[in-house]
């Protein structure tokens, strides 16, 4: 996830924290009380000790960031791993340009579950790292490239097993499941800011050169005329005691989706990771999917009830394996099954 990022917009104030991210105050964000139907299908249970196996690979290479061998290396392993699991997999390679005018090799990968299918969900994370630790107490760390375990490397891990125990499963979705791993989220800089967003979009949101793969996908939709019922994406969703607010643009584009994944949350019993709380408004990959290509996506997103902000190693040397927890991992695995298999 890009999170370092936070914009002042009117009507909205939004706050720049660290890549694609926007807070506003809990307060302002609204609640709905629609209630999605009680599940009638039991989904196959997630492994959370193979989902922590897939975010530690991903670690190992090295910090994912674009232009470097890790990263390479990376996408070529996850693109593998959703052909094992039975994906027809897509690949969109472009050349993004940074806020500093920098060249991006970058590309999304795409693994496409029940191809045929006409009603898509569409579940998503960025896996890519941050080039720079800004967020590091320690001044000689702040130029060094972030592991990103939590950040961005977690929520790859949940959708690889996802993938593969749907595909292990006897009993499958019904709907047709679109995995995207959105590349170049979090190379930005909070002191500088571009409309391009705003121009592409017409949405008063303020970019400043994160979300550049989901940006590219929405405008770029992996198959002509593409649609989605909706989408879910994950940020941050690895750390011990993650708590995840309803984020308040999710609530803005997509109540009934909202509402929908936290009461599947409370009914699994993990109300303690999803908790029934506003949160802010964050600016991060679910909003060109939103405002572009006008498909209703939510974040589950780890900020921190009461205070606001995001978890400890944020944006710093210190998100590396040690703050992955495989209780989180499965809270947000088995919820997001429980989702897919309710769905008819």
């Amino acid at each position: 996830m890009t999170k370092s990022y936070y914009f002042l917009i009117p009507a909205l104030l939004l706050l720049s924290a660290g890549a694609c991210r926007t807070k506003q105050s809990q307060s302002d964000a609204t609640q709905t009380t629609e209630q999605p139907a009680t599940a009638t299908v039991s989904a196959p249970a997630f492994n959370a000790d193979s989902a922590y196996s897939y975010v530690d690979r991903q670690v190992a290479f090295g910090p994912r960031v674009p232009n470097t061998p890790a990263h390479v290396q990376t996408g070529n392993y996850l693109a593998a791993k959703l052909k094992q699991f039975g994906c027809e997999v897509t690949e969109q390679s472009f050349v993004a340009t940074t806020w500093d005018g920098k060249k991006l090799n970058a590309r999304n990968i795409i693994g496409s579950i029940n191809p045929k299918a006409t009603k898509r969900i569409v579940l998503a994370s960025h896996w890519d790292s941050r080039p720079h630790a800004d967020q590091d107490a320690d001044v000689a760390d702040q130029k060094k490239p972030v592991t990103a375990a939590n950040d961005g490397a977690s929520g790859v891990g949940v959708l690889l097993e996802l993938a593969r125990t749907i595909q292990q499963s006897q009993q499958k979705p019904t709907v047709g499941i679109d995995i995207v791993f959105f590349d170049a989220e979090d190379w930005g800089n909070g002191e500088k800011a571009s409309n391009d967003f705003e121009k592409e979009s017409g949405n008063q949101f303020d970019y400043i050169g994160f979300c550049l793969g989901s940006r590219y996908w929405a405008k770029n939709l992996h198959k002509p005329g593409y649609s989605a019922y909706y989408g879910i994406l994950l940020d941050m969703v690895g750390a011990k005691g993650a708590t995840f607010a309803k984020e308040g643009l999710s609530v803005q584009f997509a109540p009934t989706v909202v509402n929908n994944v936290w009461q599947t949350a409370s009914r699994a019993g993990y109300s303690q990771y999803f908790v029934d709380s506003p949160g802010g408004q964050i600016t991060d990959d679910h909003v060109a999917p939103n405002t572009i290509a006008k498909i209703p996506m939510i974040d589950i997103i780890h900020t921190n009830i009461g205070t606001g902000g995001f978890f400890p190693a944020w944006h710093t040397a210190e998100d590396n394996m040690s703050n992955i927890d495989r209780g989180t991992l499965k809270a947000v695995g088995q919820t997001l099954l429980q989702v897919l298999y309710n769905e008819q």
